[in-house]
């Protein structure tokens, strides 16, 4: 098999095992080394996004996969390189069609590894569901209980029933303004 290649350093898709992802690129990255690949093979990624989850009142950050089941590598695609990324423990393939792979496109790798990880812009997600009962912890609805009815993650807000005077009202307060009872 001779692959058809214009010997330009390009980024490509690799599926692999579910769950595999962090050990092929171990793997990869060892093999490369051993095999004095790094002038064909150049970075290995396994795209992280990072999420801001809110537990307890406490807010942590979390990585998640973006793309589970597949790997980043820049590489320039040669008989042997092709043979050392096909060959690695766990790698099921390239995504491409037959044995040719299609590289990325320059706008692709940008929206993947131009994004940053950066927590500030994170998605935060909470742990509560609508129909929870919450404590308002602060703003002018401290020490309420309350009933969620809504959550909007876009806006990091949740709409809760609370019990004044009798009377069910509706109220919008920020994620960090409640913890689940």
């Amino acid at each position: 098999m001779s692959i058809d290649t214009a010997n330009e350093k390009r980024w490509y898709v690799i599926h692999t095992y579910s769950g595999y992802e962090n050990k092929v690129k171990a793997n990869l990255e060892r093999k490369v080394h051993s095999m004095g690949m790094e002038s064909e093979i150049f970075e290995i990624v396994v795209p992280l996004e990072d999420e801001i989850e809110k537990k307890n009142g406490k807010e942590k950050v979390v990585s998640h996969k973006v793309f589970p089941g597949y790997v980043l590598v820049e590489m320039i695609v040669s008989d042997r390189s092709w043979y050392v990324v096909r060959n690695t423990p766990g790698v099921t393939g390239f995504v491409g069609s037959g044995t040719k792979p299609i590289p990325l496109t320059d706008a692709e790798v940008k929206k993947i590894l131009g994004t940053g990880n950066d927590a500030a812009a994170a998605p935060v997600h909470i742990d509560v569901e609508v129909g929870e009962n919450v404590h308002i912890n602060s703003g002018a609805f401290e020490n309420f209980a309350a009933t969620v009815t809504e959550i909007d993650y876009n806006k990091s807000k949740v709409k809760v029933i609370v019990d004044m005077f009798g009377r069910e009202t509706t109220v919008e307060v920020g994620f960090d303004q409640i913890e689940k009872i």
